[in-house]
């Protein structure tokens, strides 16, 4: 096997709705303009590989994303490594590991269908799992595209227009032959799983949670992974990663009224969820995860116009201005205000995105990070078909926003990981 083979990154990504699949992305296509579904009899050599595992039961190629379904006895800890391990092997053999050239059934619809499905899985998903979100290819009929969204993205008030203004736009761009994109997702019917409707108090478990391993620094919570992985089923090293490429999303909620003074902290992987709450006097207990939940709320619309407001009244010697100053500036000391300040500021992209204005957001920026935006800034603006262009770095696409905005109005636009322990 060759060192590049060997070297090979390979990302795992649990699918949204079935937990027997799992997609492996790569970072290029596993074979240039192929698009297929294997059975157990082809004679491919991904899928003589593949199939040879035992638990492997269905292998689908779209572009660089090769998806496995695994038989219901079978165990992911074990069989995602022998999988990713398979996969490396076979394209450090052959140029062709989906065969030579393509089913002969293989439909332009079916090479659409895979390409779409590869967009979304590099360029789309990883962004929308920061609010607990998935877009998925339901089918492609006649050049037409129908998506559906779910998790974060059913029911979310701001989700038409993630569609419209962000996916659709890259998806147009990249691929001219898709006649048409449609919504089919029910969006009467959906939930966002991070605005929980008020059910009276929480239920408590009487199973309280050690102290150091739950924190806090500038407003945002630090869990211990060593302690919180085996509740999630996961290692500390892959919840580590998860929290980093948005698989794994964390958030806080303030309570109101009867439950003031109290921190909810919610983590969700794509099949299992973790909850605890925080008392006034800092006594933590684990909780069953939020089930009832609903819409965003007016307020955080309300909230993206404050930060908006504030941001285009600063002064040239006050930009950038970090999260937690901007969240202090609005009056927000609680826990989970950062969070909440960074989702308003993703609500302001996606408004000057479909207004081609530049991104009031570049003022804004994460401490320690040289002056640069958080990872989800550039993420997002990529998503929305406004990210860095070809050859420019991430740094210079920031400097030219920041250009753009005062260029376009000087003074006025109109208009998360530290040392052994993981931040949410």
């Amino acid at each position: 096997m060759s060192d590049t083979a060997t070297r090979r990154r390979i990302r795992a990504q649990a699918s949204a709705s079935d937990p027997d699949v799992m997609g492996f992305v790569l970072d290029t296509p596993v074979q240039q303009g192929a698009s297929v579904r294997f059975e157990a009899t082809d004679d491919a050599p991904l899928a003589r590989a593949l199939f040879a595992l035992d638990g492997v039961v269905r292998v689908e190629v779209g572009g660089a994303t090769i998806w496995v379904k695994k038989h219901a006895r079978a165990d992911w800890k074990t069989l995602k490594t022998l999988i990713a391990e398979a996969i490396r092997q076979v394209l450090g053999q052959t140029d062709a590991p989906l065969g030579q050239g393509t089913p002969d059934d293989t439909t332009p619809d079916q090479g659409l269908l895979g390409a779409v499905e590869d967009l979304l899985n590099r360029q789309v998903n990883p962004s929308v799992a920061a609010h607990g979100g998935h877009i998925s290819v339901d089918k492609v009929d006649g050049g037409t595209v129908y998506l559906r969204m779910s998790g974060g993205c059913q029911g979310c008030a701001a989700s038409a227009a993630t569609l419209r203004e962000g996916v659709e736009r890259m998806l147009r761009a990249a691929l001219p032959q898709i006649v048409a994109i449609v919504d089919v997702t029910d969006h009467a019917a959906g939930s966002n799983p991070f605005y929980a409707r008020d059910d009276g108090p929480s239920p408590m478990l009487n199973r309280p949670i050690p102290d150091g391993v739950i924190g806090w620094e500038e407003g945002q919570v630090v869990l211990d992974p060593d302690y919180l992985a085996p509740k999630l089923g996961l290692t500390p090293d892959t919840l580590r990663a998860g929290l980093h490429r948005g698989d794994i999303v964390g958030v806080t909620e303030t309570g109101e009224g009867t439950d003031s003074g109290k921190t909810r902290i919610i983590l969700r992987t794509p099949t299992r969820a973790w909850a605890a709450e925080v008392d006034a006097t800092g006594a933590a207990r684990e909780i069953p995860p939020p089930r009832v939940i609903e819409a965003a709320s007016a307020r955080e619309k309300d909230l993206s116009k404050r930060v908006r407001a504030h941001l285009e009244g600063l002064s040239g010697n006050e930009v950038p201005i970090t999260y937690g100053a901007l969240a202090r500036a609005l009056g927000l000391w609680a826990p989970g205000s950062v969070g909440k300040v960074t989702r308003a500021l993703e609500m302001t992209m996606r408004e000057d995105a479909a207004a081609d204005r530049p991104f009031i957001a570049a003022r804004a920026v994460s401490r320690g990070r040289e002056n640069l935006p958080g990872k989800g800034y550039f993420d997002l603006a990529r998503a929305l078909s406004r990210g860095p262009r070809a050859g420019e770095s991430e740094p210079d696409f920031h400097a030219r926003e920041l250009r753009h905005l005062t260029e376009t109005r000087p003074g006025q636009i109109t208009s998360r990981a530290v040392s052994g322990r993981s931040r949410i």
